[in-house]
Order: C-alpha cells, then structure tokens, then sequence
C-alpha cells in the first residue's frame, strides 16, 4: 500500500472498540486502501487505545471537558488540534459517546462518518437492537452513514440486514448485528478511500 495516496483515518471512541478492530484488521488485510493516523478517545483507560497500541498506532485520550455529553467548547478545539496534528483527512466515530457539535462538523463535512445498529431511519438512539425487537421487526441491521447536526440522522452510505429470530433475546440479535458492522464499516470507508462516494442532498450515490 502507497501510504502516501491512503485515506488517512481518524477514529474516535469511547469503549471497547470492536469496530476500529475491524477497521485495523481490513487496513492490515489489504482490503481498505487507508491508514489510520491516531485513534482518540475521551475515556483514559478505554480498551479502543489498547487495540491501537498494539499496532503501533497514535493512541490519546484528548479530554472532552467540560461537557458530559457533547463535543463542544474547549474539549472541540482539544480535538480539532489533534487531527489537524495528526493530520487526519475522515474521522470515523467507532463508540464514540459524544455529540458532535458545529465546529468539528464545518471543519470536516461529509467527512465524518459513523456507524448505528439499525436500519435507518427505524430505531435511531441508543439500544436500538433491542427497540427492534421491542417493536416486534422482522429485520434489523446497521448503518453506515455520514454525520450532521441531527442524531442519527446524516446520508447513508450503506447498510446491512439482519433477520430478526423469534428466539432472538436482545443479546443474541445485537451479537448478529455487530458482525455484520465489522463488515460495513470498513466496506463505507474503502468506499470513500477510492472515491467511489458523492453526495447530493440526502443521497449518497456509488460509482
């Protein structure tokens, strides 16, 4: 892989990070034409920095404060300066448990890119595996989709479906889930890296 024509990524994340594994693994695997530049999260001690580490990847916690639940204010500016240091060209939310607010959206529209548990627009929010299950689906699955100023509610660039069971428990339906991310994830993103991606209005079309 050239490094220099790679999609340099981003990936910000507050847990465990099982999806930046995935997009490591497929970067290593030859089948995303990207590098990623730094991993970040807001936790000090969440398990996505070990996963980078490992690979010798720039791995920080960048403090958010003082906000809880939003990127915002000075926490936003500790961030911007990260990925401008690391020179990051898409950031990709992988857990990460924030909102994200107007100035890292400006700095880098229609380049931040996230991934939900459901079939978009059904279920947006949280649990959103088991709000499928609540409501009695027959298909769930995860989406793919770039990020505006709304929850959950930016372009979509694809999705995956996952048949809901009737012996599913909310567990077992979110594990099916979860592999079909580890697969969408880094096909969006190999997507972009080879320019494979425009957006008009609220559509995301494929060449």
């Amino acid at each position: 892989m050239n490094e220099k024509s790679s999609l340099r990524i981003a990936i910000l994340g507050s847990g465990k990070g099982s999806n930046a594994q995935a997009i490591m693994d497929a970067v290593a695997a030859g089948r995303l034409n990207a590098r990623v530049v730094c991993v970040l999260s807001d936790v000090p001690d969440a398990f996505i920095l070990e996963r980078a580490r490992r690979q010798s990847i720039p791995a920080e916690f960048v403090s958010a404060a003082p906000f809880k639940t939003k990127l915002d204010g000075e926490g936003e500016q500790r961030y911007l300066e990260a990925l401008r240091r690391h020179e990051a060209q898409v950031v990709v939310l992988a857990g990460f448990m924030r909102i994200i607010k107007g100035g890292l959206l400006a700095a880098y529209a229609n380049r931040i890119i996230n991934i939900h548990p459901a079939l978009l627009p059904a279920f947006p929010g949280t649990e959103s595996w088991k709000q499928a299950l609540d409501y009695g689906a027959k298909v769930a699955g995860c989406t793919v989709h770039f990020v505006d100023a709304g929850t959950d509610t930016g372009p979509i660039i694809l999705q995956k479906v996952v048949p809901v069971l009737d012996d599913d428990s909310a567990a077992s339906l979110h594990a099916r889930i979860q592999e079909q991310e580890h697969i969408a994830f880094p096909e969006a993103l190999q997507l972009i890296a080879a320019g494979k991606i425009r957006v008009e209005g609220r559509r995301v079309r494929t060449s």
